[in-house]
């Protein structure tokens, strides 16, 4: 399993989440819920609890790396996001191939893929360019110090708002998987997939520093309308 690391920029600091975020967390969580319809986030402070609970676990069982999104300006918990499906390509092949493990010393490997996802951010940080920084501080870590060949992430087809901030940040649309899952209102959802690969990071990153190095607008909707990825 990856070492927790603390990722800092100048807006955001993405720090290991632990059980002394669980009342931020809830803060956050409990503000203007309106944005989360898709989207998995504590609504108390006993939900919070749980919700670490649950992420520690997935971190003990080497499948996740959670952190908690904090805002430089005030010190304040902004919402959560992590590394999970952690997948290991190095090492002999073998059959069945057992997905997610580590070739070696799990303490010391790194993933070959990864995934960034579960994030979220309370409406007081969203359009503010947190999300930006954040995704910055993950990909470069993903791709600069582990040296993964990708990086994929995923929406409920169905979330525009999500889609379009994934789009945004340069990821490729690999297509809708169609009644791929049961959505968090029990719906059967489809499940649109993006990914960068290593190749094309560079790009991406001139991407994110430009939009970064840009004057910040928050804005209650993306203005290019419904999305399409097939």
């Amino acid at each position: 399993m990856p070492h927790s690391v603390v990722l800092s920029g100048r807006t955001v600091r993405l720090e290991p989440l632990a059980p002394q975020h669980a009342a931020a967390i809830a803060a956050a969580g409990t503000e203007d819920r309106t944005t989360y319809a898709f989207t998995p986030v504590p609504h108390s402070l006993d939900a919070a609890e749980i919700y670490i609970e649950r992420a520690l676990a997935e971190q003990a069982a080497g499948r996740a790396l959670p952190f908690a999104v904090i805002s430089t300006a005030d010190g304040r918990v902004v919402g959560s996001t992590r590394f999970l499906e952690l997948d290991y390509w190095q090492g002999p092949l073998v059959w069945p191939s057992v997905p997610g493990v580590p070739h070696g010393d799990p303490l010391t490997s790194v993933p070959d893929a990864a995934e960034i996802g579960n994030t979220w951010l309370s409406p007081r940080a969203q359009g503010t360019g947190v999300n930006t920084e954040a995704k910055l501080l993950m990909l470069r870590h993903a791709f600069e110090a582990w040296g993964v060949r990708r990086v994929s992430m995923r929406a409920d087809a169905r979330n525009l708002r999500s889609r379009a901030a994934i789009e945004r940040l340069g990821a490729t649309c690999e297509g809708v998987r169609r009644a791929h899952s049961r959505g968090l209102d029990g719906a059967v959802r489809s499940t649109a997939f993006y990914s960068v690969l290593d190749e094309e990071w560079p790009m991406v990153r001139g991407i994110l520093e430009a939009r970064l190095a840009a004057p910040t607008a928050r804005t209650a909707a993306d203005p290019r309308g419904p999305l399409v990825c097939a």
